[in-house]
C-alpha cells in the first residue's frame, strides 16, 4: 500500500462541509422562534402543544 499525497487527501476531504443545523419555528405562537425539530423549546419550554419544561 502507498502513502497517500497530500493533494489526494486534501481533495477527498474538500467535501467533508459541515451542516447547518436544522431548526424550525416553536409550535407555541406567542413565543415563534427557532428551536431544533422534536424537541422541546428551551424559550418557552413547550413541545407538540404541552408545557414539558419550565420557561427559562
Amino acid at each position: 500500500m502507498h502513502k497517500k499525497s497530500r493533494s489526494r487527501t486534501r481533495h477527498r476531504r474538500a467535501h467533508w462541509k459541515a451542516a447547518q443545523p436544522l431548526l424550525a419555528r416553536c409550535a407555541n405562537p406567542a413565543c415563534a422562534l427557532p428551536t431544533p425539530p422534536h424537541a422541546a423549546c428551551q424559550h418557552c419550554g413547550m413541545y407538540r402543544g404541552r408545557q414539558v419544561l419550565p420557561p427559562a
